[in-house]
């Protein structure tokens, strides 16, 4: 019942995820790369986890794995950002990257995600043989090679490191340090008690801003919250903005691959106005060009940003990986999604939550405006463009193919008053709207859920159509 979903293996701790089951994973993974070696050199591989309950445990368990097939390791010294390990695959030439970790899922879960050479995620194909090798070793009673830990450590087979060293100084290619130590920001750094604790502060420890951390203990149980960086988990960092009376508060999710942010005034800054923000400082600012990427449940204000710049646009189904594949293939300027997995040229295939902060905190350097007064005018030249996302637990689903069949036979002609004028069906099933607004309905592939998206000019058309969107797909699904 091992199976990788878009972005790995994830399951509940002591349940599924298992130490057995990370032995048998990692071995289907040793077995895959070996196959695939060419030459005498044997592929090395770079590990990495987060904050989660014995994620550092599980991840000394991979690598002694890998090291007993004789693999090169090399191991984090301590829990890590995603991104940092994932480059460092590629500033290490090695040919995988393994980080434990469930991202922002709940605290009873962990997670297994691999990454390719090119830093990025495994493709579907590459999971896909993965399984089939895990497959075909339980079937046969293979037992997962391993060695003492100490022994390998000592011989040289499993080398600990720093990979943030690395991983700053290349991050310092991507932002401007010097207007955004020369804006002198006050910044509030939550990291959500994940992986992402101490990312902000380390990398501008030289710069003229200030910065609070706040969660940034070790705690593995994420204070009884789920370590996503969304309006409801994020009161503390509010409080902690206001009371510090600071310019902006930078959250990450649990590794910190995921942003959120919040303005001198309180206000949530969602991903889709920081993708947007982010992509008109490059275009304006920088003077740069090139493709754009983002998910379908991705706002509009992007599609508006790139008509009035001339740049392409390619829109994907929902996950980070679609977006990847573009990035790897084309002459892409940036690609993101809405729940802020955001990449840019020059950088990995991979979202990255630390690197977007900062080109944050070099959107408002920049602009010499308070966060609140840049968002008001992307919204007067782009907008007026608000979001809405609910997530529907039903008593049972159907397939997704039927279920998109039976939403596109059975499409209205208007929703919330507003008439819709195209369906798209390349993730779920799309209603674009006349009045520029759009709900989107997509059953989860794994679980009887639907998610309902919506973008509107106002935050009352926003709930009509949640409202509408729910009402429509649990019909739909429920035979009601």
């Amino acid at each position: 019942m091992i199976h990788f979903g878009t972005d790995g293996w994830r399951a509940v701790i002591a349940d599924t995820f298992t130490f057995e089951n990370v032995r048998h994973v990692t071995q289907a993974l040793a077995d895959t790369l070996l196959a695939d070696a060419a030459g005498d050199t044997a592929p090395s591989v770079v590990i990495g986890y987060d904050t989660r309950f014995l994620s550092d445990r599980f991840a000394n368990e991979a690598a002694c794995v890998l090291a007993a097939n004789g693999l090169p390791v090399l191991l984090t010294r301590s829990d890590t950002p995603t991104p940092s390990v994932s480059y460092n695959v590629v500033a290490k030439g090695a040919a995988a990257g393994v980080v434990i970790t469930a991202s922002h899922n709940p605290p009873r879960y962990n997670g297994y995600k691999v990454k390719s050479s090119y830093g990025g995620s495994a493709t579907n194909d590459a999971c896909k043989r993965i399984e089939a090798r895990l497959q075909a070793n339980l079937a046969a009673g293979v037992t997962p090679n391993t060695v003492d830990y100490d022994a390998a450590v000592e011989s040289g087979a499993i080398t600990r490191f720093d990979p943030n060293w690395t991983y700053f100084e290349h991050l310092g290619t991507l932002v401007d340090i010097d207007l955004i130590s020369g804006a002198e920001l006050h910044i509030v750094s939550d990291a959500m008690w994940g992986a992402g604790r101490g990312a902000f502060s380390g990398f501008l420890r030289r710069s003229r801003c200030s910065i609070t951390d706040i969660r940034s203990d070790l705690n593995p149980g994420f204070g009884g919250i789920h370590p996503e960086p969304i309006l409801k988990n994020l009161t503390a960092l509010v409080a902690a903005v206001k009371n510090r009376q600071a310019d902006v508060g930078l959250a990450t999710d649990g590794d910190a691959d995921r942003i959120g942010a919040v303005d001198a005034l309180g206000n949530f800054i969602d991903p889709h106005h920081i993708f947007a923000l982010t992509l008109r400082h490059l275009v304006e600012k920088r003077g740069l060009r090139g493709d754009v990427v983002k998910t379908i449940s991705t706002t509009t204000m992007i599609d508006r940003l790139c008509e009035q710049h001339g740049l392409t646009l390619h829109e994907t189904p929902v996950g980070f990986n679609h977006i990847a594949d573009l990035m790897t293939r084309n002459d892409v300027l940036i690609g993101g999604e809405e729940s802020g997995g955001i990449s840019v040229r020059g950088h990995i295939p991979e979202g990255d939550g630390v690197l977007m902060g900062l080109l944050l905190l070099e959107v408002m350097a920049a602009a010499r405006a308070p966060l609140h007064e840049i968002v008001e005018d992307l919204q007067k030249k782009t907008g007026p463009a608000l979001y809405g996302r609910i997530d529907t637990r039903l008593t049972h689903t159907l397939p997704k193919a039927e279920i998109r069949e039976r939403l596109v036979q059975s499409a209205p002609t208007a929703l919330a008053g507003e008439t819709v004028v195209k369906i798209d069906t390349l993730d779920g099933v799309k209603f674009k709207l006349a009045d520029g607004g759009w709900l989107l309905l997509r059953p989860s592939g794994t679980e009887p859920v639907l998610r309902c998206y919506a973008e509107a000019p106002t935050t009352e058309a926003v709930k009509a159509l949640l409202v509408a969107g729910i009402d429509l797909g649990t019909s739909i699904v429920l035979g009601e």
